[in-house]
């Protein structure tokens, strides 16, 4: 679906465990093209012309659903950079549910099969991209972080907005 207004949907992830992916962002990615605090997306691209449908439907499934522990289970090469791969049944059955409100809404992007990650960097040169997962990958052990809620975003060209933050009942 064309939109003018593209929206963006992110897993909401405990500030004490986003910080550290942060750091790594701020260190690895290209200062030029980073717009964005690190972050984990579940929809690329909804409209935002149905913004209050989709905060409904948001707020709905966010208010079912109680803190989700992820893991951080291993290093994915992008070819032009690396992001952290994330783990975790319950966060897959929350992006399920809300595809299958969005289902109409979804581009390609959307409706591929989900594999969620945390882009630590992004847009190098292959040798860069080479040399920082060879260095995170030196005793990788995987770790536990906590999924809170759900943020919409709306894209500007580069930049995102913040619209809002949803969190899972067990937060409010």
């Amino acid at each position: 679906m064309k939109t003018r207004l593209p929206l963006i949907v992110t897993a909401h992830v405990a500030a004490e465990d986003i910080a550290a992916f942060d750091l790594l962002r701020q260190a690895h990615f290209p200062p030029g093209r980073n717009f964005l605090s690190a972050h984990l997306t579940m929809f690329h691209r909804l409209p935002g012309e149905n913004s209050e449908r989709i905060l409904g439907q948001l707020r709905s499934v966010a208010d079912g659903t109680e803190t989700i522990a992820a893991e951080v289970g291993g290093l994915r090469h992008l070819g032009a950079g690396v992001a952290y791969g994330i783990d975790s049944p319950a966060l897959h059955a929350v992006r399920d549910r809300l595809k299958g409100h969005f289902a109409s809404w979804l581009g390609p992007q959307d409706q591929q099969a989900w594999k969620p990650h945390i882009t630590l960097q992004n847009k190098v040169s292959r040798e860069a991209a080479d040399r920082l997962f060879r260095q995170l990958s030196e005793g990788f052990t995987p770790w536990r972080i906590g999924i809170t809620g759900v943020d919409l975003w709306r894209y500007l060209d580069g930049p995102w907005a913040h619209v809002g933050f949803l969190p899972f009942g067990d937060h409010r």
